[in-house]
């Protein structure tokens, strides 16, 4: 992970990308129904200006955000789909204002934070650099919903490297939230970058290997696409396990995507 200058940037770059997108849509489209069952788009972006909201809170007013947390616990399976849905009621163009809005407060709170500070989340604390790398992880995800939503095909750039490396640090986290020990031994995970060079994690000589595409990867860890549905390759019993499972995000174990043609 890169310090917060860097990853800041490249989450602005990546939300200027989906501005892009959602910047002209007619209210009708703002209406249409993502891959995430029940979401529209009007959905997504009311996620992520709902979620840039609350980690302001995180790095600003520690004491507000832990009653904004505390709301959240009372309503683990509920309180992501509530947020969504109140945003998406409000008009197109004001949605759209809150999410520019939040997300520049956001780059502002995060460049502000000192060396080594670290703030409450929902769940471990989180430095300046692990929440930017976190938001443009989101921002790249959702903005897969939309693209797809919309039918545009995204070119995939080297901020994937954000989406990967917390991909590959989030491997203990799937095992976790199913219940299930998280294996002893690291897994060696080897991505060809969008632009040919190869992205690298863990031990060389790891008998538990996953190689492919960065892109694959990061659909797969975002539960964008089914296992089945990527070039991925796993050595081993355990890094196919791995596969099925991952998950980048915090939250209960998600459901994931339902294979092409199934």
């Amino acid at each position: 992970m890169s310090d917060s200058a860097v990853v800041l940037d490249d989450l602005r770059g990546e939300s200027e990308e989906l501005d892009v997108m959602v910047g002209g849509l007619s209210e009708e489209q703002w209406g249409a129904a993502t891959p995430a069952p029940g979401w529209t788009i009007a959905h997504q972006i009311a996620h992520l200006a709902w979620t840039d909201r609350a980690a302001v809170l995180a790095a600003t007013d520690a004491e507000a955000f832990a009653v904004e947390a505390g709301k959240a616990m009372a309503a683990p399976e509920r309180f992501v789909d509530e947020g969504a849905e109140e945003g998406a009621k409000l008009p197109p163009a004001e949605l759209l204002a809150r999410w520019r809005e939040g997300r520049e407060a956001l780059q502002e709170a995060l460049r502000a934070v000192g060396p080594g500070a670290r703030f409450p989340w929902y769940g471990p604390p989180m430095s300046a650099p692990a929440m930017a790398t976190a938001r443009l992880m989101e921002t790249w995800a959702h903005g897969q919903d939309v693209a797809d939503a919309l039918g545009v095909v995204r070119a995939p750039t080297a901020r994937l490297r954000h989406v990967a490396w917390i991909g590959v640090r989030a491997r203990d986290y799937a095992y976790l939230v199913r219940g299930v020990p998280a294996p002893a031994e690291q897994f060696r995970v080897e991505l060809e970058a969008p632009g040919g060079e190869l992205w690298a994690y863990g031990p060389e000589g790891a008998s538990q290997r996953v190689t492919g595409k960065a892109l694959d990867f990061c659909l797969l860890v975002t539960q964008r696409v089914h296992r089945a549905d990527t070039g991925l390759v796993a050595e081993g019993a355990e890094a196919e396990r791995w596969l099925g499972i991952a998950q980048a995000f915090a939250g209960p174990a998600g459901a994931g995507r339902t294979a092409r043609g199934a």
